[in-house]
This record gives C-alpha cells, sequence and structure tokens, in this order.
C-alpha cells in the first residue's frame, strides 16, 4: 500500500523511503509535519514548550506524530488530539 509507506515514513514509524521518492524528499516531508504540529502545539501550550526545553519537547513532538490517531489534514485540528495523546500517555 503505497499511501500507507508514505504517512508511516512522514510520521516516523519507518524509515524505509517509499518506492518513487527520494530520501531527500521525504526527510522534507517529514521535517515540515513535525515543525507544522510542533508550532500548532506550541501556541496552545507555550508553557509546556518552555518547561520541557528543547530535546525532551522534540522527543515529545516526534512521539505524538508517530502514535497518534490524528488523521485530519488541517493543523488547526492538532489541538484535541493532542489533549488525547497526552491523556493516553499518561494512563500509561
Amino acid at each position: 500500500m503505497p499511501e500507507a509507506d508514505f504517512y508511516d515514513y512522514v510520521r516516523g514509524r519507518s524509515d524505509v523511503v517509499p518506492e518513487g521518492h527520494t530520501e531527500a524528499g521525504m526527510r522534507a516531508y517529514r521535517h515540515l509535519v513535525h515543525l507544522g504540529a510542533s508550532q500548532m502545539i506550541e501556541a496552545h501550550h507555550p508553557e509546556l514548550r518552555s518547561a520541557l526545553g528543547d530535546e525532551a519537547w522534540q522527543a515529545l513532538i516526534a512521539d505524538f506524530v508517530r502514535q497518534s490517531a490524528w488523521t485530519s489534514h488541517f493543523y488547526g485540528d492538532l489541538h484535541d488530539e493532542f489533549l488525547s495523546y497526552l491523556d493516553r500517555v499518561q494512563r500509561t
């Protein structure tokens, strides 16, 4: 399933570059998804961003993007999914 391979790579679930794509291009997609998620979540949770510091913040965003059930094409929909993610993480 080529589309699933694409999304798995972009979300960091796989490091296998999907057929028909270049590694550089896929790294750019992954970076943009993580950057967009980071910016939108930080807009709602600046105190969390400040408290965690750069390394822990980037790890949190990477884990969120990798594990979340986020299916919307709109970054604005991330806030509710991020709250659900935090709830799931706190329960485990």
